[in-house]
């Protein structure tokens, strides 16, 4: 395997653009459109992958296509010796889409999803009752401005050191 390297190059930029836009395409198709030999896109992929950059190649699942329709953000303060068991329950909630541990107000914020506004209250009564959480503070997600997304960064050509705001 090629030793880790920083950035992505044009090439890499190209071929994460053809599989996030078409994921479904073969790695000859792919190597055809970029005019490059499929080895190529294979080695590429497998730096990728070895690196860190491709973190799967699964699906994106619709929390709403899959009958959890409404989203909310929950902050939960918690007792910070309880963390580890805290991230092991939440873990063990289906609802909880992601759950990061933060600064600011707050310790571990969480993504949910529910059926309903009765549903998402139930989930926050599971998580107020996991041991170490001591209150929750909650906003429902009206819609969706931007979603989750990443390939904006892999297109930009410019270092990550050398990024302007």
């Amino acid at each position: 395997m090629a030793a880790r390297r920083d950035g992505l190059d044009e090439l890499d930029r190209k071929v994460l653009h053809l599989i996030r836009e078409r994921p479904r395409t073969g790695l000859l198709e792919i190597a055809r459109l970029l005019g490059v030999a499929r080895g190529t896109v294979q080695a590429r992929l497998d730096r990728m992958v070895a690196d860190g950059v491709i973190t799967d190649f699964g699906p994106n699942l619709s929390p709403r296509a899959l009958g959890y329709p409404v989203q909310a953000f929950t902050t939960l303060e918690v007792e910070q010796i309880t963390r580890p068991d805290i991230s092991a329950a939440l873990t063990a909630i289906p609802e909880v889409l992601e759950a990061h541990i933060v600064t600011g107000p707050g310790d571990v914020w969480c993504r949910i999803a529910g059926r309903d506004h009765e549903h998402i209250q139930q989930v926050i009564d599971q998580t107020l009752a996991i041991p170490g959480v001591r209150r929750s503070s909650t906003v429902i997600t009206l819609s969706t401005v931007v979603a989750h997304r990443v390939q904006p960064l892999a297109d930009d050509p410019r270092p990550a050191g050398r990024r302007s705001p």
